[in-house]
């Protein structure tokens, strides 16, 4: 919006851009996440069809294997033993993918549930600086869905960092830094192309 808006379109372009935007930023996060979660899904597939041949054909070197895993958690060997024959017995796949594999049925690849959780995380993002742009007077536009783009980045920025148990403030600071000089960036280009046009 703020390059469209640099370039002397006018409140009605500015806003429409702004939803074009929101539509194709969602749309294309959703799809990169969709393929990207795909492909981790089709590899839990593999590897559990992998699997699944191996306790087919050989049962007692996966026997083997499930209690050295647990040996090398701190079990003791025969403990070990018992404890990869129990769980075997009730579900030998979901032993093995779980504790062999990594792959337990709450951490499973979703495709859908990825895609649309990023698409709802952009258009949240970016709903924000267009509801900013639809009630600013044209004038004051830029310096509006600038500071509420800034204010919003601050903000994600903070939340993430502490999430992640790092200072909020340098997180902050991270992200407004780079959220600005993508937004002055905008704004050049926006500007040349209104001053050619």
């Amino acid at each position: 919006m703020i390059g469209v808006a640099a370039a002397g379109a006018e409140h009605g372009a500015v806003l429409t851009a702004g939803l074009a935007g929101l539509v194709a930023g969602a749309m294309s996060m959703a799809t990169g996440e969709y393929v990207s979660v795909s492909t981790q899904s089709d590899s839990e597939r593999s590897d559990l069809a992998r699997e699944r041949k191996e306790l087919e054909s050989d049962a007692d070197a996966e026997h083997r294997e499930l209690a050295a895993i647990y040996v090398g958690r701190g079990l003791d060997p025969s403990l070990a033993a018992r404890v990869a024959a129990q769980l075997m017995e009730k579900d030998a796949l979901g032993a093995h993918a779980r504790d062999e594999l990594g792959i337990s049925e709450p951490m499973r690849a979703r495709p859908v549930q990825a895609a649309i959780a990023s698409a709802s995380a952009f258009a949240a993002g970016a709903a924000l600086p267009l509801i900013g742009a639809s009630l600013a007077p044209a004038p004051r536009l830029v310096p509006v869905v600038a500071a509420l783009s800034l204010a919003f980045l601050a903000i994600l920025g903070a939340i993430a960092a502490r999430v992640g148990r790092a200072s909020a403030v340098t997180g902050a600071l991270r992200i407004t830094f780079w959220g600005a000089i993508a937004m002055a960036l905008t704004a050049a280009v926006g500007r040349l192309f209104g001053v050619i046009a």
